[in-house]
C-alpha cells in the first residue's frame, strides 16, 4: 500500500479524536475474549463488531480494509485446511494414505477445529485491524511511555517506524524511475532492475542513518526522544459503547460454549 499507508488511514480516520486507552482498551479485550471463546459464533460476533465499527465509524475505505484483510485471511485458510486434513476424528468422511507415514482424512471433528480456528482469526485480525486503523503510531508510543517501558525501547521503536517509511519512500521513487526507464520489460532485465534497487535502497538507508545521526547529535541528544501525542479526554459516549461492547462479546462468549458447525 505505498500510495495509502496505515499511518495516513489512522490520522484520518472518524476515530482519530477518541481517547487512545479506550480503542486499545477495546482491541485488547476482543482479542481476550477471542481467546477465551470455545465456540465460533463469539469470534464472528466481534469481527462483525469491530468491522462495522472500522467502516461505519472511523469511515475507513472498504477498499483499504478489503485489501489489508485478505492476506491474513488466505493464510488463515490455508492453516486451516492444513488442520481439517490432519487433525482426524472418530466421524471420517473421507481418508487418503498417500505415505506410511502420512494419513489425510476429513471428518466432523476435524472440520469443527478447523473452522473454529479459522473464526478465531478472523476475530483476531479485526480488532489489530481496529487498534491499527483508529490508532496512530504517535499516540501508541505516548502510551508506552505512560507504562512505564524504557525510554531506550522507545526510542528504538520509533527510529524502526522512521527508517521503514523512509525505506518505502525510496522503493518506491526508484521502482518508478525504473518501470519509466523500461526496466522490467523483460525477464532477465527485471532480475537486474531489482538487484539495482535493493542495492539502492540499502545505500539510501544507510545514508539516511548517518544524516540522523548528525541530526541527533546537532540538537543534543540524550538519549530520550520528545514525543508529539495528544492526551485526549475520556468521553461518556465512547466509553459507554466500550463497555455495552464489552458485556455482549462477554455474553456471545457464555452463550456459544462449545457450538460447533456440524
Amino acid at each position: 500500500m505505498f500510495e495509502e499507508l496505515l499511518e495516513d488511514v489512522a490520522q484520518k480516520n472518524g476515530l482519530r479524536e477518541v481517547n487512545t486507552w479506550v480503542k486499545l482498551a477495546a482491541g485488547l479485550a476482543a482479542i481476550v475474549l477471542c481467546l477465551l471463546s470455545t465456540g465460533y459464533a463469539s469470534p464472528l460476533f466481534i469481527a462483525l463488531v469491530l468491522s462495522a465499527a472500522v467502516l461505519f465509524l472511523a469511515r475507513v475505505d472498504i477498499r483499504t480494509y478489503a485489501e489489508l484483510f485478505l492476506v491474513p485471511l488466505w493464510f488463515a485458510l490455508m492453516s486451516a485446511v492444513v488442520i481439517v486434513l490432519i487433525s482426524g476424528g472418530e466421524h471420517v468422511f473421507w481418508s487418503w494414505d498417500p505415505l506410511p507415514f502420512l494419513s489425510l482424512s476429513i471428518s466432523r471433528e476435524s472440520i469443527n477445529t478447523g473452522f473454529f480456528i479459522l473464526c478465531r482469526v478472523i476475530g483476531g485480525m479485526s480488532a489489530l485491524l481496529f487498534i491499527a486503523l483508529t490508532t496512530p503510531m504517535t499516540d501508541l508510543f505516548v502510551v508506552m511511555r505512560k507504562c512505564k517501558i524504557p525510554d531506550f525501547v522507545i526510542d528504538l521503536a520509533m527510529i524502526i517506524y522512521r527508517t521503514i517509511f523512509f525505506l518505502m519512500d525510496q522503493v518506491r521513487q526508484i521502482h518508478n524511475a525504473q518501470v519509466m526507464r523500461l526496466g522490467y520489460s523483460g525477464w532477465r532485465e527485471s532480475i537486474n532492475t531489482f538487484a539495482m534497487m535493493c542495492g539502492a535502497s540499502f545505500i539510501a538507508s544507510w545514508d539516511a542513518g548517518d544524516d540522523l545521526i548528525r541530526a541527533m547529535d546537532a540538537r543534543c541528544y540524550n538519549g530520550k526522544f520528545a514525543l508529539l501525542g495528544e492526551n485526549r479526554p475520556v468521553e461518556l459516549r465512547p466509553l459507554a459503547a466500550l463497555s455495552l461492547f464489552l458485556l455482549a462479546g462477554s455474553v456471545a462468549v457464555v452463550a456459544s460454549q462449545g457450538m460447533t458447525l456440524l
